[in-house]
């Protein structure tokens, strides 16, 4: 029995979020596991009736499920950084969820901006430090609002940080079982502190891998090949700022924000799994926001609780939609609605072997 925590949100996040669930609930039928879902309402409507986000209570009734399934945060009556920081990074950083994991892996390639690019050319992961970095939330002003302000704003980077998430990068590259070649993606000849921290421990752990071809790439070079040759990708390991970057320019090749699906990962903890195209206020209510980036995530959490043959199913029935089905993977041109498409990945999922 899992216990899946359901945390719609804002914007069009609960219509995601509900074509998700319709998926999930097919799955269990054809693939045979128990699940119980319980519905939070952690988001902006909340924060505006209340002024809370997430409290310490309830990160620790968090703790007792078996994974987080996010629909989207944001609202535009809240001010920026108020939900992020009370809810994504709180979560993120109280479940201990250091692993940012982004699939990038186009399906349909008239969905891809890039010309010439197949399916085959663009299939790799970007594995994000999830809890360090600059979204740590250390800095100051001195005197602010004066001619001589001065704002700092500061990377914090641990070894034990760096290590564990390199670990987890170049464990994810053996499992992964493709190229086997995991490249580490920084700024070695500016930021010379953190990223000297960086590339010794990759350097170190790499030793421990020999069976792992490693390489190295700056962040401005990554976004280069990123649109010249994609190919060349297997696994990226990266700090959070480059990571939260370079996996926007992914989710743009493979298609587009309507297809991408990420997880905030604890490999022994609660982990948590979003679309992340954000909230997207304007579509809100008119049921032609695109689901497949959540049914993605959706499938994403299946396979990290064990699920393989179910989380399988749910991609192969998203690719078949997406080559089979839709005009468009952009909202308000797919050539159905919401609810249509979540249909679309229900019906063939129960078709599949």
């Amino acid at each position: 029995m899992y216990k899946i925590a359901v945390i719609p949100g804002d914007g069009t996040g609960p219509e995601v979020a509900r074509e998700g669930l319709k998926v999930l609930e097919a799955a269990s039928q054809k693939f045979n596991f128990r699940y119980e879902s319980k519905v939070f309402d952690f988001g902006g409507q909340r924060y505006l009736k209340t002024q809370k986000t997430i409290e310490d209570q309830d990160i620790e009734e968090l703790k007792n499920y078996s994974a987080i399934f996010l629909g989207a945060i944001g609202h535009p009556d809240v001010k920026p950084g108020i939900l992020e920081t009370g809810i994504l990074l709180k979560l993120r950083f109280s479940l201990d969820q250091y692993i940012n994991l982004r699939p990038v892996k186009l399906y349909n390639e008239k969905f891809c901006p890039l010309k010439d690019k197949k399916p085959e050319d663009i299939d790799f992961v970007v594995v994000r430090e999830n809890s360090e970095g600059l979204y740590k939330g250390m800095g100051e002003f001195k005197n602010k609002g004066t001619q001589d302000e001065v704002a700092t704003q500061i990377s914090y980077n641990t070894r034990k940080g760096v290590e564990r998430c390199i670990r987890y990068a170049f464990e994810y590259t053996k499992k992964r079982n493709k190229k086997k070649k995991l490249t580490l993606c920084g700024k070695t000849n500016v930021l010379t502190y953190a990223w000297d921290l960086w590339e010794r421990t990759f350097q170190e752990v790499a030793k421990e891998y020999p069976d792992i071809k490693t390489d190295y790439a700056h962040v401005d070079a990554t976004t280069m090949w990123f649109v010249k040759n994609p190919e060349w990708f297997d696994v990226i390991v990266t700090d959070n700022m480059f990571g939260d970057i370079i996996t926007d320019l992914g989710a743009m090749i493979q298609g587009g924000m309507g297809i991408a699906a990420g997880g905030n990962i604890n490999p022994s903890g609660v982990s948590m799994f979003e679309p992340i195209g954000g909230s997207a206020p304007k579509y809100t209510g008119k049921n032609v926001i695109n689901p497949l980036a959540a049914i993605c995530a959706l499938g994403m959490c299946l396979e990290n609780l064990g699920e393989k043959d179910a989380a399988l199913a749910i991609e192969d029935s998203v690719i078949k939609v997406a080559n089979k089905k839709l005009k468009s993977l952009a909202a308000g041109k797919m050539g159905y609605s919401t609810e249509e498409v979540g249909d679309l990945v229900v019906k063939y999922l129960y078709k599949s072997v």
